[in-house]
């Protein structure tokens, strides 16, 4: 049997390419995001008493990646990009069917410009995602205490220690009036490592660009922590 979904809204995410998204969803708290509501699924009604839940699931699709197909055993970043896993062991974006599952903060619902909208935080989504579904999330079904997690059973901890050169502080104070939660945002960001799994923890001499809302963000690893040396307006394509 085949299935057909249509997307109930899309989301409007500070990260702008897949690279430098956190691997799961509530590492980088500061990453907040809005989903807007697709026409026909915009009535209020839908939300009415989702503010009693702290945390939402979002159910969404993998866009960037969809196209390039699965495989039945995957390499997980947390171990190191080496390691061969059933691609059902791992929550690799190339799947069979390219549905993503994220646990997010419910920051509350409000209509922009006559668009129906909900913020979100800690996400782990890149921008223009479509979201297929969303539920509550429910403490007492949802939360496993003793639950084993395999090789990913410990959360992640900060890698690096992060600095800005003069110029990049200079151009925080620039864009902090647009983006005030901008330099926090960044540090938890970089404090995860973004770089491929075969390079982590390790110094190398290449630069590394991402892009955060608009604007492109160069740094490097040197001496065992990060060097942030560049904040600058991203260039208008098209």
């Amino acid at each position: 049997m085949e299935f057909s979904y249509q997307p109930i809204g899309f989301i409007r995410s500070p990260y702008r390419q897949k690279f430098a998204i956190p691997r799961q969803p509530n590492l980088v708290s500061e990453a907040e995001a809005d989903i807007v509501f697709s026409d026909g699924h915009d009535d209020t009604d839908c939300l009415r008493g989702l503010e009693q839940f702290s945390h939402l699931w979002l159910l969404w699709h993998f866009h960037h990646t969809s196209e390039k197909g699965w495989s039945p055993l995957v390499q997980p970043p947390r171990l190191g990009g080496k390691q061969k896993l059933g691609v059902f062991a791992s929550r690799s974006p190339f799947r069979p069917n390219p549905i993503g599952l994220s646990v997010v903060k419910n920051l509350g619902s409000q209509k922009i410009n006559s668009q129906l909208t909900l913020r979100v935080g800690g996400i782990d989504l890149v921008d223009t995602t479509p979201i297929l579904d969303i539920k509550p999330y429910i403490g007492y079904a949802d939360s496993i205490p003793h639950a084993h997690s395999g090789f990913a059973a410990e959360k992640p901890g900060s890698c690096w220690d992060v600095h800005f050169t003069v110029s990049a502080l200079e151009a925080l104070t620039k864009y902090q009036s647009i983006y005030p939660n901008l330099k926090a945002f960044i540090v938890a960001v970089l404090e995860q490592d973004p770089r491929p799994a075969w390079r982590a923890r390790n110094d190398d001499n290449k630069q590394y660009g991402m892009s955060l809302y608009d604007l492109n963000i160069k740094w490097h690893v040197t001496d065992g922590h990060v060097e942030i040396k560049e904040i600058r307006q991203a260039k208008i394509t098209g």
